[in-house]
């Protein structure tokens, strides 16, 4: 007992700034296993934490250093575990960095008339292609970011600055064409670029039906503010995803709203509604 008042007594800042720290990078972790449901990980993970915190504690109380080589096998274990962590959620540390990484305004980018009936059109064309695209069983991949876009997204297809129309996006993801496997990128009216190739989404609670595609957008969704919307080329299937969720069987009409919505002009239907 004299040993933990002396333990107790000898903590100063130092100790509960690295006491804070350890905390809130395990809970970080916790929530990073939790919401890709690897909760038997999470559990394992929390045991070591807790056993390695036992005996550091123990050894600290202690005069005779005991579970001295118990403390520096666990402690040793630590490097191992990180090391394996890196090399298992690879795809997931890139898409952190990446939300970290600068971003590329766009303002630079040629304008064809942003305001609400430019918008409006624009939507309506998005719509008319995918319709058209699902009918054919085509698939596509399209991104609408309202703002700013990583800098690498661009860099790995084809700039094109092009005003979006029906006739252009089915050029675009037509079987023959080069840039039909990557993804569109749109902000406001414009098509930015096309064959842009996107982070693949790891995670193991996506449904096995769901193609390439599909990963693609839940994976950009979850490191960026915008909607993707996915034509899937074995069924035909609308689906569209926000921040890593998915919605599937996407209506005309509940697809132009998504997308007036990523436009800002969700107000409009509720205008209608009332009328």
């Amino acid at each position: 007992m004299s040993n933990f008042i002396i333990y107790l007594n000898n903590i100063d800042y130092f100790a509960i700034i690295d006491l804070v720290v350890i905390i809130t990078l395990s809970t970080i972790l916790l929530v990073f296993f939790k919401r890709r449901n690897n909760i038997k990980l999470a559990l394992i993970f929390m045991l070591y934490m807790t056993a390695l915190a036992g005996v550091s504690i123990a050894t600290a109380l202690t005069d005779n250093n005991i579970l001295y080589v118990t403390a520096q096998l666990l402690s040793t274990g630590v490097i191992f575990i990180m090391m394996a962590f890196c090399v298992v959620y690879q795809q997931d540390l890139k898409s952190i960095v990446t939300r970290f990484s600068k971003w590329r305004e766009t303002k630079d980018v040629i304008s064809y008339g942003n305001n609400d009936d430019d918008l409006r059109y624009a939507a309506r064309e998005l719509v008319k292609a995918c319709q058209t695209l699902s009918k054919n069983d085509i698939g596509a991949l399209i991104i609408i970011t309202p703002n700013n876009i990583p800098n690498h997204l661009l860099d790995t297809g084809t700039i094109l600055s092009a005003k979006i129309s029906n006739g252009l996006l089915q050029s675009i993801f037509n079987t023959k064409a080069p840039l039909h496997d990557g993804a569109v990128i749109i902000k406001e009216n414009v098509i930015l670029g096309a064959g842009c190739f996107l982070p693949i989404c790891q995670r193991e609670d996506i449904s096995k039906e769901l193609g390439t595609r599909h990963r693609a957008a839940i994976g950009i969704t979850e490191e960026s503010d915008v909607l993707a919307i996915v034509v899937s080329e074995e069924t035909g299937i609308i689906s569209i995803v926000k921040r890593g969720e998915i919605k599937r069987y996407m209506t005309p009409e509940k697809l132009l709203e998504e997308i007036e919505c990523a436009y800002g002009l969700n107000y409009s239907h509720n205008k209608h509604k009332k009328r």
